[in-house]
């Protein structure tokens, strides 16, 4: 069962306790615990009753004493304490479904699981939540949610999803921002689908709801779209609407409410061919994840970090990146360059041929990809500086299961793996290598 108990922490509350493996938790606080939700709130007191089931099936209560917020030191089968909620949807932009064949299985699972979304960030649409559940967010004041929002004209929400009951979300949408739960939300535009007047519709909605913050990011198109709806990839032309649209509202609730509250993905500057805002614009990175101001943030957090280097004699390296940051990590590598004139480094935008052209991001760059465009590449350098972002969370494989070193041994170089912040990319330029 989900809340047996599979092991202790060593020296927990739990283990001083006396809890063992093999027993089921049943109540915190005289609540009954059913997933990792119910877990994290009711231990959080400094006090906790517990309901324990034990192998043989009796029961036994037991009352810890801890620091506030620690926690218990329990661990289950799972993180989530239960299977992660699959998505219901069949949204027309959905980039699991441009994916190419025969790739590892966990690349196919769609999630849309509000658990995930305050414990990991991830944003869902709202539309697999029961009402118990939605109760239970308001409840527990569970903050912040992060809300795929891509429409609020019931209609266009309902087909845009591919989910005739998603316009049920807005009622939450509307009585989460009523009980003062603090959300963020995601718009993907689609020209043609959800932009102009209808974008205005869900940003003017978004605004009476009262969400945070929201992201306005492209669609994001692969070459595997076979017997998929028709869409079009984001324009110079309409990437600049777009930006003059959100800029309007904008403007209008930083005047109201002290915050822009509405951002455009850096996506949006690249292909319209604008410069990036000032770092105030982004009000301290609140959409950093969904790719607003990352490139504002990378290119600050680099000339900051250049400051304290004190050597350029370093091995000389290539940094290969996606195509959309290309210019801007070579601005940086000339800024490194204006200081140390003896650096010899060069930046490579690698074509997407995998995924397809459209796709320029460096977390899609594969290690196919990544081999071929620098194999026989005349001036590789002695190292080969790569954003950590290509590789799995945590792991060393890229999207296509090839290996940091299958990479390494094919290009016969090192790979150095920044994290994918400006100090993290001048470190390893700068790194004296053993």
């Amino acid at each position: 069962m989900s809340t047996v108990i599979t092991s202790v922490d060593a020296g927990s509350p739990a283990e001083r306790a006396g809890i063992r493996a093999g027993e089921q938790l049943l109540m915190i606080n005289h609540h009954e615990i059913v997933d990792v939700l119910d877990y994290r709130f009711f231990c959080y007191d400094p006090s906790v009753s517990l309901r324990l089931r034990e192998a043989d099936g009796t029961t036994r209560h037991l009352t810890i004493e801890k620091e506030e917020g620690e926690d218990l030191g329990l661990n289950f089968d799972t993180y989530l304490m239960d299977e992660p909620r699959p998505c219901s949807n069949h949204c027309l932009f959905c980039f699991v479904d441009q994916m190419p064949p025969n790739m590892r299985d966990t690349l196919y699972f769609k999630d849309d699981d509000a658990r995930l979304s305050f414990l990991m960030g991830n944003y869902i649409t709202l539309t697999n939540l029961t009402e118990r559940e939605a109760q239970r967010i308001i409840d527990l004041r569970i903050s912040p949610i992060n809300v795929s929002v891509q429409a609020t004209e019931p209609q266009l929400r309902r087909t845009l999803l591919g989910n005739k009951h998603a316009d049920k979300s807005l009622e939450y949408m509307r009585a989460f921002g009523e009980a003062g739960i603090e959300m963020n939300g995601q718009i993907v535009v689609c020209p043609g689908w959800n932009d102009g007047e209808h974008l205005r519709r869900s940003i003017e909605d978004l605004m009476d709801i009262g969400f945070n913050s929201c992201s306005i990011v492209p669609v994001g198109l692969t070459k595997f779209r076979k017997g998929l709806a028709r869409l079009e990839p984001v324009t110079k032309e309409k990437a600049g609407e777009i930006i003059d649209l959100v800029d309007e509202y904008g403007a209008k609730c930083l005047e109201k409410y002290g915050t822009r509250m509405f951002f455009c993905a850096d996506e949006f500057y690249i292909k319209a061919e604008r410069p990036l805002p000032d770092e105030a614009y982004y009000e301290e990175y609140q959409q950093l994840d969904n790719g607003v101001g990352m490139l504002r943030s990378t290119m600050n957090e680099f000339l900051s970090g250049l400051e304290d280097v004190e050597s350029g004699d370093v091995p000389s390296f290539t940094i290969a990146t996606g195509k959309a940051a290309e210019p801007f990590i070579a601005r940086l590598v000339a800024e490194a360059r204006k200081k140390f004139p003896q650096l010899r480094g060069e930046v490579v935008g690698i074509v997407n041929d995998f995924f397809g052209h459209t796709i320029t991001v460096s977390g899609l760059v594969t290690a196919q990809d990544l081999i071929a465009q620098l194999k026989d590449r005349p001036t590789l350098g002695e190292r080969v500086l790569i954003p950590a972002n290509m590789l799995r969370h945590g792991e060393g494989v890229f999207l296509d299961d090839y290996t940091v070193e299958q990479v390494e041994q094919a290009l016969g170089r090192r790979l150095t793996i920044s994290e994918t912040d400006g100090y993290s990319l001048c470190d390893a330029i700068f790194r004296q290598e053993p």
